[in-house]
């Protein structure tokens, strides 16, 4: 499924022929320059490697440089993958934008969410805290997390306190509701994970 690099720019709302409001998340995608192409033959895989966002050459290291200027490309500070059927029409230098989108179809939005630190059960798990009142003093703990008889240990996959958040995640079936590619944005219905101006990838779906 071939796709896009891009940011999350933020949300805002749609308004329909109904009047109905519809909540959007506004996503700057591209465009990104094809760096590198995976074949069957040389990789064992099919890919296009595409390169997002500008960068000074000091930044970074001297083998991931060199393969820019082997290629007479300029740099990019993000580079990332993406599985294709084809490999027609896509060579090394070419541009993609958000004209590979179309309004009604729908695409993949994946992201790292929002770090949220150590959190406890009845945020992270959704439990229930004891009543404030009545004699019960638990609170918000997890309370028995084992048996003391079998298995004598705590089981593996245990709900408990942990950081929260901060993971890979994604987003699938958003319906694209708006293209414009004079600003290179995308317009997806529903949210996306990550914070404001974080990295995400944008991928077509076989409707």
């Amino acid at each position: 499924m071939i796709g896009l690099i891009g940011k999350k720019v933020g949300m805002t709302q749609l308004f329909d022929e109904k009047g109905e409001g519809i909540p959007v998340t506004v996503i700057e995608a591209g465009p990104c320059t094809i760096t590198e192409l995976r074949t069957i033959e040389r990789d064992g895989y099919q890919a296009v490697q595409l390169g997002y966002g500008g960068v000074k050459e000091k930044k970074l290291t001297r083998p991931a440089l060199g393969q820019f200027k082997t290629r007479n490309l300029p740099p990019t500070k993000f580079v990332r993958e993406f599985r294709v059927e084809t490999l027609d029409g896509l060579e090394i230098g070419k541009h993609l934008t958000v004209t590979l989108f179309e309004k009604g179809r729908h695409v993949d939005v994946q992201g790292v969410t929002k770090g949220r630190g150590f959190q406890g059960v009845v945020k992270r798990h959704g439990f229930v805290a004891g009543h404030a009142s009545h004699g019960p003093t638990h609170g918000k703990q997890p309370g028995s997390i084992g048996a003391s008889a079998y298995p004598s240990r705590v089981v593996k996959g245990k709900r408990l306190p942990g950081r929260m958040g901060g993971v890979n995640f994604t987003a699938k079936n958003l319906e694209v509701v708006g293209v414009d590619a004079d600003q290179n944005v995308l317009l997806v219905r529903g949210a996306v994970p990550g914070p404001s101006n974080g990295l995400v990838t944008v991928k077509k779906r076989n409707d």
